[in-house]
């Protein structure tokens, strides 16, 4: 089983001194073992994270920097909106950290779902069913570019005339693409078409996620798709303190349901000794289940 760690504040108990204390979390986790490191793709904090006036960095500048101070993990926002940006930009955004650090790129993307940030800042949310839409056509944009193809893509919301893409990505045939969300109608039908990764909650509980990877498994026998070769990735948030049993526990279920990484959100991490309770006592436990 393989552990992330998603960093989803900022606010180092009231401390400003962001950068160091960043560096310091991601070298921690990348020197201890850990697969990932991730951030979330928003604007505003999210309600259930803390309050929308707290620091939010900007998710591929952010990445780039964590690309400059760490080696081995593997870098992806959980997950990007379609919307933020355009499709052959995030391509270029992800191929970009993909080749400065050496093949360390996921693309995480999703519908969107934060209407108040959206609108708060200026960005276009349109209804649920162009969003899919736009997200298909992002998908479809970011296989073509990544293949090398430039000849015009013309969809019903994206018209590109010439999609080049230089350099290339490192990681061959690009960058993993994960697809966030759990939605059984659209999100997971798109897994099965486009993604090599999905993302779902833990805090659904562990019978709804093995509902979810059974309607993840039955789309990839419509459309053809070898379920086995999709990686499944869940995301915990650890509130309280880390209870190193606990989480190996969940992870040995997790695993048994066919899951390959849970990332885990963990409060107070800037104390860095969160941490190292998972670098010490559950990262060793649980690599080989």
């Amino acid at each position: 089983m393989k552990i992330g760690l998603q960093i989803n504040r900022f606010t180092w108990n009231g401390r400003n001194n962001i950068g160091p204390i960043l560096e310091k979390i991601a070298k921690t986790a990348d020197e201890g073992g850990f697969y990932s490191v991730w951030v979330m793709d928003h604007f505003f904090q999210i309600p259930s994270i803390g309050s929308e006036d707290e620091p939010m960095l900007e998710a591929y500048t952010t990445l780039g920097f964590l690309a400059g101070v760490t080696q081995n993990v593997k870098l992806g926002t959980l997950v990007s909106g379609v919307i933020y940006r355009q499709p052959s930009l995030l391509v270029k955004n992800v191929t970009t950290l993909d080749v400065l650090s050496e093949g360390r790129a996921y693309i995480g993307i999703g519908a969107a779902w934060n209407e108040a940030e959206s609108l708060a800042l200026g960005f276009p949310f349109p209804p649920l069913k162009e969003r899919f839409e736009r997200l298909e056509e992002t998908l479809q944009i970011a296989l073509q570019m990544w293949e090398g193809s430039d000849k015009l893509y013309k969809g019903k919301y994206y018209i590109l005339e010439k999609p080049l893409n230089r350099p290339q990505s490192i990681t061959k045939p690009h960058p993993p693409i994960l697809i966030g969300g759990g939605g059984e109608k659209k999100t997971l039908k798109l897994v099965a078409k486009y993604a090599d990764a999905c993302n779902l909650f833990l805090g659904s509980g562990f019978d709804e996620l093995s509902h979810k990877l059974d309607v993840l498994r039955e789309h990839c026998r419509q459309v053809g798709r070898d379920y086995n070769e999709i990686e499944k990735t869940v995301l915990e948030s650890i509130r309280d303190e880390v209870n190193p049993d606990e989480v190996i526990e969940q992870c040995k279920i997790l695993k048994k349901m066919g899951f390959d990484q849970v990332i885990f959100g963990i409060r107070n991490v800037e104390d860095i000794k969160p941490l190292n309770i998972f670098v010490e006592k559950i990262i060793p436990k649980v690599s080989n289940i």
